[in-house]
């Protein structure tokens, strides 16, 4: 008696959970595909998973297969020589609670890995005007960033302005990266500094 409850109790939770996936596979490519024609463009089978924060769409370019979860903010900002610009490469993964945000330009390459709450940025808040909160003194060092196909950002990454990550890099949790990480390199820390070359480890 007791392991026939057991075993209705386990169907009936795998039920739930695969209705609940289900649901929230639907929801999602519901409203990538509802929205889709408000970006720059958008390719197929790509989803964005809600609730998403988005400002200037129409200047962000989104590959195909490209996943954006939950809690995720993609901003464009007036920059001082125009608009910004995002390009998602096709294939590439931001985990929940990413962030790009671009005054000038801002390019993940094809298949990036973005663990959760990365943070990508091609510029930074003013501050040097001490009688004004920060909030009121716009932005500076707008300079563009690119991501490299391949990379992988590990969870609560800041990427800052200027910056350039090569293809197939890996840049460990937590790490602040205000310099460039060349190709296949392994950075960490903040400010995070390349402590080994991938490709140096074959015999």
């Amino acid at each position: 008696m007791a392991r026939g409850r057991e075993q209705i109790t386990r169907r009936a939770g795998r039920a739930a959970l695969a209705t609940y996936q289900l649901a929230v596979r639907a929801r999602a490519k519901a409203f990538s595909t509802l929205c889709s024609g408000a970006f720059a463009s958008f390719g197929a089978q790509s989803v964005l998973q809600p609730p998403i924060r988005l400002g200037g769409a129409h200047r962000i370019a989104v590959g195909a297969g490209v996943f954006v979860g939950a809690g995720a903010w993609l901003q464009v900002l007036p920059g001082p020589d125009g608009e910004g610009f995002i390009e998602i490469g096709d294939g590439t993964s931001l985990a929940g609670g990413c962030v790009l945000s671009s005054a000038a330009e801002v390019r993940l390459g094809r298949r990036v890995l973005c663990a959760r709450n990365v943070y990508v940025a091609d510029h930074r808040h003013a501050f040097a005007d001490g009688s004004r909160a920060v909030l009121d003194q716009g932005i500076e060092h707008v300079a563009p960033v690119t991501v490299g196909d391949g990379a992988w950002l590990g969870e609560n990454v800041v990427v800052g302005p200027g910056v350039s990550i090569g293809r197939n890099a890996v840049i460990g949790a937590n790490a602040v990266v205000l310099a460039d990480v060349p190709a296949r390199a392994v950075a960490v820390g903040a400010p995070a500094r390349v402590v080994r070359h991938l490709d140096a480890d074959g015999p």
